[in-house]
């Protein structure tokens, strides 16, 4: 018994030694005083929880910060103590306030910095540094902490304090909970004097990344108490500094010799790059400079700089920058919305980059959500019902569309998904909304997000002989809930592969500026470094914000200094401000967009399926107003003008109707000849991806940059004419069938410029591959 007496004083002894040193180490107004302010502000923030560098702690104190890591259990709550010290020593009242304060750490582990794969038994009881992604979070819950019982017969009150395994100050306490004093007399317990604590438990996982080959990577369960539950969410990649430790396993009341490991955090923070932008006086004249500076070609400017290393696409990236952008939401007074995200689709053959696209806006938008067609259900997308594994309780789990709310989520592999899977998102698309109906659950969540999806086309490669729907085969349902949908054909030609292949060459050939010439690369790049500190953040918040990527004639190849890149900071950063502008629309942008939207259905009538990829329906209206909006909010406008709606048109007839632009002047001269075969007058079909500018004409897009006006234009009206004609002349004779010869005579006579007999042979049969017209032995008969 004086043994035990004797250890238990020499224990006491050394407590209060670490708990003086810890005190001396916070209270340091002689010295530079940071952690005495630290502890001021986290008075005034009313927080209960202090970060401490433990760099800082091990230049004052070695020999202590080297036990905090090995012996956690006692240092640490020795540190909480002092700390409780120090605050009451600068606000008494306050520390009353507060049953408790916390310590969390980050700074340098050194051999303490870990992953779930190399978390070993030497460990247990060690304060270590683990990383990983989120893959599970249990609800919160509370915890009782102390209860407050009320005797009615003897009018006294009694408490009682509950720990468990996961307390650092005590051993675990009975968990029966009184309802009778020492007398058997019934108590009343008072919850509104009992002490709670939030209480929830999530699951981090091996980064794929880091995972050795050929072996599924590892879990571990992390325990987060007090103001640090719900500070990640599933999907996050996250840094958690917590106690190692093992718990018994009973059955029977016996402990068995199997221990189940978990992580009792004491600081936790994400990773991801979906953090707060944090702007500078000088960022945000930085915004506005190049604004003003590029204020007529910022969208282009914007647009070329995504991506840079995909080579063409001007189109499709100026699409993606709408995306990111967004439009303006709105909500009715009757409580109908009418939503602002943008939705795209990408739909073309293999090796075109779709998959390349989707992976740069992972990496600038501040929330994107990526999932494949194979690897994703209709409820891993929405919301799924599962059961709560500690209560047996059903409960939701978020699928990746309401993961994604406010941001955007990349489907790659569209067209793999199955239809009944692919329905499930007809919702989210256009409402902006999830309602689930199952298992006596009844809820509606949130899932305001845009989404860029990429698919091949039904048959693997595009075939040019069957019509965009045909290719597409997705049903016009959901193909109008996408706003845009690009064909992306890979084209032969010489000359664009030519450029494609320098510029892929460049790249493969680009080394960073501090790497020696012949150096072997490492296969997962730069070294990691040991600490807590993200080093991008670090070095973004010591750097200066850079408006433009530095020139490198290997990356940038021969480019001009107009064509300069914007680094993907400052593009981050612009996007960022831009979203929060809500730009309102004129009236001539409005009587503009309205204009453009007859014209749309008109040309969709006249191109019938053959011309369009998409369907033209009222919501392409909304669909010109969002990307109007959008293009507003590139040039920092707070409404949105001519210029806005021009660029809205001309992305909508690149997307819809392909037609319109043709190829440049070098795939001209290589097209058949007028005296040719194979030469169609009627073919305005064009299977070309190569970006063009266009500008209005008379409601058409016609290429400015080309000789001279397009002949697709021109045959365009021409087929219009002709069929025109072809109805006057079956209404005329009263007929079902009428001969070539006598047709070309009843068409020649009303049109003012009449028909050569090739062109209504072509027209003919372009109007039989749309069953309009049958023609047999030069006798055509009107379907």
């Amino acid at each position: 018994c004086a043994k035990k007496m004797a250890v238990e004083t020499v224990d006491d002894q050394e407590m209060r030694e670490a708990q003086r040193d810890y005190l001396d180490f916070l209270d340091d107004d002689q010295d530079q005083g940071i952690y005495q302010s630290k502890v001021r502000q986290m008075i005034s923030e009313n927080k209960s929880r202090l970060i401490v560098n433990l760099n800082d702690l091990r230049r004052r104190n070695e020999q202590r910060a080297a036990k905090l890591l090995n012996n956690a259990f006692e240092e640490l709550l020795a540190f909480q103590r002092a700390l409780k010290d120090l605050v009451a020593s600068i606000d008494a009242t306050y520390a009353k306030q507060h049953e408790e304060f916390f310590i969390g750490l980050e700074g340098s582990f050194g051999s303490k910095h870990v992953s779930p794969r190399t978390l070993t038994s030497r460990l247990l009881g060690s304060m270590v540094c683990l990383e990983g992604i989120v893959t599970k979070c249990s609800l919160v819950r509370p915890k009782v902490v102390r209860s407050v019982h009320y005797c009615p017969a003897t009018k006294k009150t009694m408490e009682r304090k509950y720990t468990d395994m996961t307390s650092l100050d005590a051993f675990p306490s009975s968990a029966i909970y009184p309802t009778k004093d020492e007398e058997n007399n019934p108590l009343e317990t008072e919850f509104g004097l009992s002490i709670y604590k939030d209480h929830q438990t999530i699951t981090v996982q091996e980064m794929p990344e880091k995972a050795p080959a050929g072996q599924l990577p590892r879990s571990v369960d992390i325990i987060l108490d007090n103001d640090l539950v719900d500070t990640v969410k599933p999907g996050d990649r996250t840094q958690v500094i917590g106690i190692y430790r093992c718990l018994p396993g009973k059955k029977g009341g016996f402990t068995s010799g199997t221990f189940r490991t978990i992580m009792i955090a004491c600081h936790a923070k994400q990773m991801s790059k979906e953090v707060s932008h944090y702007f500078s006086a000088d960022d945000v004249a930085k915004i506005k400079s190049f604004c003003r500076t590029r204020s007529k070609n910022v969208f282009d400017q914007l647009a070329r700089s995504l991506a840079p290393s995909i080579h063409g696409h001007e189109y499709i990236k100026k699409a993606i920058l709408c995306l990111l952008l967004g439009g303006v939401e709105k909500v009715l007074e009757n409580g109908s919305r009418i939503r602002g995200d943008i939705n795209v689709l990408l739909i073309g053959d293999p090796s075109v980059a779709k998959s390349q696209l989707l992976r740069y806006v992972l990496h600038t938008a501040p929330r994107a959500i990526p999932t494949t067609g194979r690897g994703s259900s209709g409820v891993g997308l929405t919301a799924a019902v599962t059961t709560d594994q500690e209560t047996g309780e059903r409960r939701l789990e978020a699928g990746a569309m309401v993961l994604g709310d406010r941001g955007v989520v990349c489907i790659d592999e569209f067209d793999k998904m199955s239809d009944i899977d692919r329905t499930a998102i007809h919702e989210v698309m256009e409402q902006g909304r999830v309602t689930i109906a199952k298992a006596g659950i009844h809820a509606r969540l949130n899932a305001r997000c845009s989404v860029l999806a990429a698919a091949n086309p039904v048959y693997g490669r595009y075939d040019q002989y069957k019509t965009p729907m045909e290719n597409i085969g997705l049903q016009d349902s959901l193909l109008s809930r996408f706003d845009l949908l690009f064909i992306m054909l890979d084209q032969m030609d010489p000359e664009y592969d030519r450029e494609i292949s320098d510029h892929v060459l460049r790249i493969h050939r680009y080394r960073d500026p501090h790497e020696q010439d012949g150096a072997a690369l490492a296969l997962g790049g730069a070294i990691d470094a040991l600490a807590t500190e993200d080093p991008d953040v670090t070095q973004e918040d010591e750097e200066e914000l850079q408006v433009y990527e530095k020139h490198n004639p290997l990356l940038h190849g021969s480019k001009k200094l107009k064509d300069r890149v914007v680094s993907k900071a400052f593009m981050r950063k612009y996007i960022h401000v831009a979203k929060a502008l809500s730009p309102v629309l004129t009236q001539d942008a409005a009587n503009h967009i309205a204009e453009e939207y007859s014209r749309l259905r008109s040309q969709e009538q006249l191109g019938s399926d053959i011309a369009r990829t998409s369907p033209v329906t009222a919501r392409t209206l909304e669909t010109l107003i969002r990307l109007s909006t959008a293009h507003a909010k590139a040039r920092m406008s707070k409404v949105v003008e001519m210029i806005d709606t021009d660029v809205a048109v001309e992305l909508v007839q690149f997307a819809y109707f392909k037609k319109v632009s043709e190829f440049s002047e070098r795939h001209s001269e290589r097209r058949a000849s007028q005296g040719s075969e194979q030469y169609d007058p009627y073919d305005f079909n064009t299977e070309t991806d190569v970006p063009q500018k266009t500008a209005s004409l008379a409601g058409w897009l016609i290429v400015s940059d080309a000789v001279c006006l397009t002949h697709s234009v021109c045959f365009c009206f021409r087929l219009k004419e002709f069929k025109t004609a072809l109805l006057e002349v079956f209404r005329s004779s009263h007929a079902q069938s009428v001969g070539i010869i006598a047709l070309m005579e009843g068409i020649n006579k009303s049109c003012p410029s009449p028909f050569k007999e090739t062109e209504v042979r072509a027209a003919l049969s372009r109007m039989q591959d749309d069953n309009q017209v049958m023609v047999a032995d030069d006798i055509i008969f009107l379907i």
